[in-house]
């Protein structure tokens, strides 16, 4: 069984309290080490009375440490093996764990340049430039640490935060006991490419340890439910990534058939369990015939164990997955199900399952239905009308609107609860460092200051 410990100022610390990290079929393969409040709140002041490297240091390990973690033996695995663990753990099949945890490495290396896409073209870096000689902004941190309570969704929830260590914050990390092992490797990473043990910190610890790090650090970004969304909906220094509920909007003037390929991609592909994987396709006209196709290509997936490369489907331990179908049949109470949650479980083992997908048919865009979100394709299929509006598409983390309607596009981008707009073939779940992801990340951690000097 693996080890792993926490990551502080002093290196690796062991402590007493641990926890068994188990595999969807299982199996007891890590043994993590969970720190206490106490050792957060110390960890974080320590971060806080260091000071930031200078930027072309910040810039230079950065692109040392994603190829250390795209190709380094760290822990003892190289990163095959990482991977593979990862995708045991966390249920997501080996050839999507691979991917993403490559992303990762592709985010490290680009995070330096990532950031300035977001700095106000009028702002300075840094007040040693001429210009504040005669007046000028400033892009300046908002505080000194940043703390990151990350999900268990697979490894690319870690591309982000590095982006914050290239902005000069510290960062105290929270992995998930779902897959600690990301985050672990990506510290490591760091350290052994010239940041130092207070610039980033992996902290695996319990609730009230992570209570901690949203009470010590400056800037946090949190993963999590709609309850966690509105916990944190009047804290200012707290960034939640909540549910994404993804759709597609299609317009009379459009053909369903010629993008049947980008609708089934944006739901299934990433194992369907990202928040930016289509849950919800909404249709001006009547969403049968879609819906059928919908659910023909995605019936054709076949279930195979998340070692295989061909796998797509997630797995879960057999009791979470009957739990997840009976939630399901529940939500889906009143609408029409072309693959039913009764097919949903596909059993591999005694104690480990695929989840297959699942589409349903609903007479009217339901708001609750359409906004019900689970980690492995499904979908709402809904139609759609102007008399209905943005209503049925509001709360949306991407929302592709595949039309000729420039008025219609006008009116999604206005509204403020669609995070990004998408327009035409480019599935929900496209990313690249020019488009945000929720805003800006730099938008939460950097401000503009005035400056003047002689």
């Amino acid at each position: 069984m693996m080890r792993i410990d926490a990551l502080g100022p002093s290196g690796a610390y062991h402590t007493r309290n641990r926890e068994i990290v188990i595999t969807t079929a299982g199996a007891a393969v890590v043994d993590l080490g969970i720190v206490p409040p106490l050792y957060v709140s110390r960890t974080i002041t320590a971060q806080r009375d260091t000071r930031p490297l200078p930027a072309r240091q910040r810039e230079a390990a950065l692109a040392v440490a994603a190829d250390a973690f795209a190709t380094g033996v760290i822990a003892g695995l190289n990163f095959d093996d990482y991977a593979e663990l990862a995708s045991e753990i966390s249920g997501i099949p080996i050839a999507v764990t691979r991917s993403s945890a490559r992303g990762v490495a592709d985010a490290v290396a680009l995070a330096f340049n990532a950031v300035q896409l977001a700095r106000p073209t009028g702002a300075v870096p840094d007040w040693h430039d001429r210009r504040p000689r005669n007046g000028a902004a400033v892009w300046v941190r908002r505080g000194s640490v940043f703390g990151v309570l990350a999900s268990g969704n697979g490894p690319g929830v870690h591309g982000l935060w590095p982006q914050a260590l290239a902005l000069g914050y510290r960062v105290a990390v929270r992995p998930s006991r779902r897959e600690p092992l990301t985050a672990h490797r990506l510290v490591h990473a760091l350290r052994e490419a010239g940041f130092r043990p207070e610039d980033a910190v992996y902290l695996p610890t319990d609730h009230r340890g992570a209570g901690e790090i949203i009470r010590s650090a400056d800037r946090t970004m949190v993963y999590g439910s709609q309850a966690v969304v509105d916990r944190y909906a009047n804290d200012p220094t707290v960034m939640v990534n909540g549910p994404g509920r993804a759709k597609i909007l299609i317009t009379a003037d459009q053909d369903w058939r010629a993008y049947l390929d980008v609708i089934t991609d944006s739901i299934a592909n990433l194992g369907g369990i990202a928040c930016v994987n289509t849950t919800a396709v909404l249709y001006e006209g009547d969403p049968t015939p879609l819906a059928r196709a919908i659910g023909e290509r995605l019936s054709a997936i076949e279930v195979l164990p998340i070692d295989d490369e061909r796998a797509i489907l997630p797995t879960k331990n057999i009791d979470q997955a009957k739990a997840l179908a009976s939630y399901l049949m529940t939500a889906a109470a009143g609408s029409t199900p072309v693959l039913g949650s009764d097919q949903v479980v596909a059993a591999l083992t005694d104690c480990c399952a695929a989840l297959r997908p699942a589409v349903h048919l609903m007479a009217t865009p339901d708001v609750a239905k359409l906004n019900v979100e689970l980690p492995f394709p499904c979908v709402w299929v809904s139609p759609w009308s102007r008399s209905d509006g943005v209503d049925p598409l509001r709360n949306s983390l991407v929302l592709n609107a595949i039309t000729d309607d420039e008025d219609l596009i006008d009116d999604l981008l206005a509204e403020p609860t669609i995070a990004n707009v998408y327009r035409g073939h480019h599935p929900t779940y496209y990313g690249a460092p020019e488009i945000p992801h929720d805003g800006f990340l730099a938008d939460f951690l950097m401000r503009t200051k005035g400056f003047i000097r002689d």
